[in-house]
């Protein structure tokens, strides 16, 4: 039995197979393509090719993609979104969309109304749901949005007229039609939610179009009986349906995959990862085995959100990084990046841009393309420049550390021979074996998630019980992302108690794992 996995980077995209004891049988690299979909046939078929497997023992096959990420950022392939507010008119004041980039709301068509509806701070009433009014709104909007964003003030205590309206849009457009609800995607916060809401229904066509391409190109290599998942931004895996319903979630799934790639690869579960691929590194922290969660908002694409992300740093410094001198003098080493094209433009390939990975072959750190090509750089010049690699490094990990003590690192990705064996601040470095395919190793080994936010009331609902209904919940959701139920169990437990609130309101979040089915 076996399994593929495929992560899609901004330079190369890597595909491998384990087999069923999660050993590494083949590992391919292939240039990411501009339409993402040619890199990932390509690699497939090379890794098919060369492994010479029989296809009929494949059971599950792993996407991890950055085209969520790319069509927010690149504000291309987005549907147009219908944003309705429960909370008119005590949330009048700040509408939706507000400090959003003009061109993007622009392409989402900008189509949001306030309603009646929403709870207070407490869970009471802050206003009754009119369906009447919910009606001729999608009468309305009929023809003019592709998908619905639902948010409710106050959602995090209670949600269920969120899903009541979520019921209504089905019961008017169909119940095909995506419909995104606050309460299940973002905390608390209501601006910072409703945009994270907002960017997962946008997101509806793009996902489709993902999830049917790699189905597609499963079937034309003769794949037809296995298991398809897509990665979460958490390190683990989501089903195609639960990928159609939160694509938001894909967000940010490849630093992520390498994180708990280099916690497989290393047989460590609690230490710092630096990912080095060819345009940019990332690195993150491994908490018992998983991505450390990032506990700020974070923006995407200019936006401002709070959904689940990973506390993830990225730095512009790849493989294909390129260094040229200032008008000051000073040493640059990226941001920029010859990218996908390193093997046609760097130095020791024969091109004409010089890069980090130059660099480092001149000073022996790297034995790949011609060294001959770059004997010529001079040896101090290219000492300089591997100093400022080292510094931007050294700035980086300073900033995901959380004490002055040196630390233990993990190194992996494609272009980390341009990382030097010495940093300061770092204790110790571990360079696992396969450790430039750990993206795809760790989309490969994940497990499947469920996680459940709310805030619940320990005066009128016990601790006991409110954790219970939590766990029960953050369940659901794993099985409905793809988990076998007997396999569950229970990872985090956080709890944040809510000052403001008179009758010791907490913030409970709990997330559970277990084996895809």
């Amino acid at each position: 039995m076996y399994r593929i996995g495929i992560d899609v980077g901004g330079t190369n995209t890597d595909a491998i197979i384990l087999d069923e004891r999660h050993q590494l049988i083949h590992a391919v690299k292939s240039p990411t393509s501009l339409d993402i979909k040619t890199g990932i046939e390509t690699s497939l078929w090379n890794l098919l090719q060369e492994s010479k497997i029989d296809k009929t023992l494949i059971t599950h096959a792993m996407l991890g993609t950055t085209q969520c990420t790319n069509a927010i950022v690149e504000r291309k392939k987005l549907a147009k979104v219908g944003v309705i507010r429960l909370g008119y008119p005590a949330t009048a004041s700040v509408v939706p969309y507000t400090a959003w980039p003009q061109d993007m709301v622009e392409k989402l068509s900008g189509n949001y109304a306030l309603v009646r509806g929403g709870y207070e701070y407490d869970g009471q009433v802050l206003g009754e749901v009119d369906e009447d009014e919910i009606r001729a709104l999608l009468g309305e909007w009929r023809g003019k949005v592709e998908s619905i964003a639902v948010i409710g003030v106050f959602s995090s205590i209670k949600n269920d007229q969120e899903l009541s309206v979520r019921d209504l849009v089905h019961e008017v457009y169909g119940e095909e039609f995506p419909v995104s609800c606050s309460s299940l995607i973002g905390s608390v916060g209501l601006i910072e939610r409703e945009n994270a809401t907002i960017l997962n229904a946008a997101l509806c066509k793009v996902i489709e179009t993902t999830t049917q391409g790699f189905i597609h190109a499963l079937e034309e290599e003769g794949i037809t009986d296995a298991a398809v998942y897509l990665c979460q931004n958490d390190g683990t895996l989501m089903s195609i349906d639960y990928a159609k319903q939160f694509p938001i979630l894909t967000i940010a799934c490849g630093p992520t995959n390498s994180i708990r790639g280099a916690s497989y690869l290393a047989q460590i579960k609690d230490t710092m990862v630096l990912d080095v691929g060819g345009t940019t590194s990332d690195i993150g922290v491994l908490q018992d085995g998983f991505p450390r969660e990032s506990s700020v908002a974070v923006e995407v694409g200019d936006i401002r959100t709070n959904f689940r992300m990973p506390d993830i740093i990225s730095v512009g410094l790849g493989g294909g990084s390129i260094v040229r001198v200032a008008d000051n003098g000073k040493i640059m080493v990226g941001p920029d990046s010859v990218g996908y094209k390193i093997s046609e433009e760097a130095l020791v390939f024969g091109g004409s841009t010089l890069t980090a990975t130059d660099i480092a072959v001149r000073l022996g750190l790297a034995d790949v393309g011609d060294k001959s090509l770059v004997s010529h750089i001079d040896e101090d010049f290219a000492k300089a420049a591997q100093a400022e690699i080292s510094a931007i490094v050294e700035q980086a990990i300073d900033k995901m550390k959380t004490s002055s003590e040196d630390i233990q690192l993990v190194l992996v990705g494609g272009g980390s021979i341009i990382i030097p064996d010495s940093i300061r601040g770092v204790a110790s470095m571990i360079k696992p074996e396969n450790g430039s395919v750990a993206n795809a190793i760790g989309a490969s080994i994940a497990q499947i998630s469920g996680q459940y936010e709310q805030i619940y009331i320990y005066s009128r609902e016990p601790r006991e019980a409110s954790l219970k209904d939590a766990e029960e919940k953050a369940v659901q959701q794993a099985v409905l992302a793809g988990a076998d139920p007997g396999t569950i169990e229970l990872v985090e437990v956080e709890e944040t108690p809510l000052a403001y609130h008179p009758e010791n309101a907490t913030r409970l979040r709990v997330k559970v794992v277990g084996i895809m089915k």
